[in-house]
């Protein structure tokens, strides 16, 4: 009987997964999400054909992360009818200095995990609440942590440097990056679609309700916009991105404690913040409302000049890519960042671009211009085979 990986991607009020037989990965056996965790709590699932085949919903009270990972356990035990899971693979944030690839997790490794669960306190906790509950449910299936930050441990010293003494960098404060999974997948399934540009200067915009840029050439990050938390960097839904650190003192003299500013910085600026609309954009590009259009043209305006640091920090640019909820899927924001690029040798193809094509920019582009869905859980199952040699 052919064994399955199951993935487990755990988020601040949701926890989505995906089970792929084992050694392939396109697509998935069944994909699903828990969503409105702490609020209302549905279950959607649906199958290779995209169809949906399970749907269910729960009361609020009580039912947690590892709450949600025990019912998804029992879901997946029924739908996979008796089928074993080999492993499971999840994502976590975090990984600190230490963690640089995929490992397998063991009583050690969760201890170092919680110990740097500060560096991430909005994320990490429910990320290790996946882990426990499964090693609680099922301590015969062996696990493994990918990591969020490891793609970008490879980049210079320099580019994760604060210009802080240097007690407070070798304490852990420092640059990490973020989104490194989805940057991993989009980069390597961009050299398959174009070998050509194995070596060569590319940003990957990856652009949803959190967001941020990365500078990638060889496959090795070089740059990114998000740094020591997940709040750096470009505007977002909900988080502010990169504002200046008087600004936080300001708000400190004014008498807001470290929560009250982690509510403010994390989720109640970006779009929500600027529109006072909504942190959708959708929502927002529907709107009439002056701020609801002030805030789409500070998000491409941040974009845009992160794009051309991030060409500095490369030397040049020969490729963008846009993935992301907001990336793949909104020819409008796409055609509005690129109008702002066009100064790098973009030779746009609007016709492509609103047809949702793969590549968006004519062929002879000195910059070509590129559309690539991320697929996070995909590049987790990978990861996951890898390490417990499941092939």
């Amino acid at each position: 009987m052919t064994a399955c990986v199951a993935v487990i991607n755990a988020g601040s009020s949701s926890i989505k997964f995906a089970i792929y037989a084992a050694g392939a990965y396109r697509p998935p056996a069944y994909r699903g999400e828990i969503e409105g965790i702490g609020s209302a709590p549905r279950l959607t699932v649906s199958d290779s054909e995209g169809d949906m085949v399970e749907e269910e919903w729960w009361p609020s009270a009580g039912f947690d992360h590892r709450a949600a990972t025990e019912k998804l356990l029992e879901i997946a035990t029924g739908l996979l009818g008796g089928r074993p899971v080999a492993a499971v693979g999840h994502r976590v944030v975090h990984g600190g200095t230490d963690f640089a690839a995929p490992v397998r997790i063991d009583a050690k490794v969760m201890a170092a995990l919680e110990a740097i669960s500060p560096l991430a306190p909005l994320h990490q906790p429910h990320n290790l609440a996946a882990i426990a509950a499964i090693s609680e449910g099922a301590p015969h299936i062996p696990q493994v942590a990918c990591f969020d930050t490891a793609f970008h441990r490879a980049q210079p010293d320099v580019a994760q440097l604060f210009a802080l003494p240097r007690d407070l960098v070798d304490s852990g404060v420092r640059r990490y990056g973020f989104h490194g999974l989805s940057y991993e997948f989009v980069s390597t399934r961009l050299y398959e679609l174009a070998p050509e540009l194995a070596d060569a200067r590319v940003i990957v915009a990856h652009l949803g309700n959190g967001a941020s840029l990365c500078a990638i050439r060889g496959g090795r990050s070089i740059a990114t916009t998000m740094g020591f938390s997940a709040v750096d960097g470009l505007m977002m839904g909900t988080r502010c991105g990169s504002l200046d650190p008087g600004v936080l003192l300001y708000l400190m003299d004014r008498g807001l404690d470290a929560r009250a500013i982690e509510e403010l910085i994390y989720k109640k600026s970006g779009l929500l913040g600027v529109s006072g609309i909504s942190s959708d954009m959708r929502t927002l590009q529907a709107s009439d409302e002056p701020d609801a259009r002030q805030a789409i043209r500070l998000f491409v305006y941040r974009i845009v000049r992160e794009i051309g640091s991030l060409s500095a920090a490369l030397g040049g640019l020969d490729a963008l890519v846009f993935t992301g909820g907001i990336g793949a899927n909104d020819p409008e924001i796409r055609e509005a960042v690129i109008a702002g690029s066009h100064w790098l040798g973009i030779e746009f193809d609007r016709e492509r671009n609103r047809a949702g094509d793969r590549l968006v920019s004519r062929w002879q582009s000195e910059v070509r211009v590129w559309v690539i869905p991320t697929d996070e859980e995909r590049m987790i199952a990978q990861h996951t085979t890898d390490v417990l040699k499941l092939h």
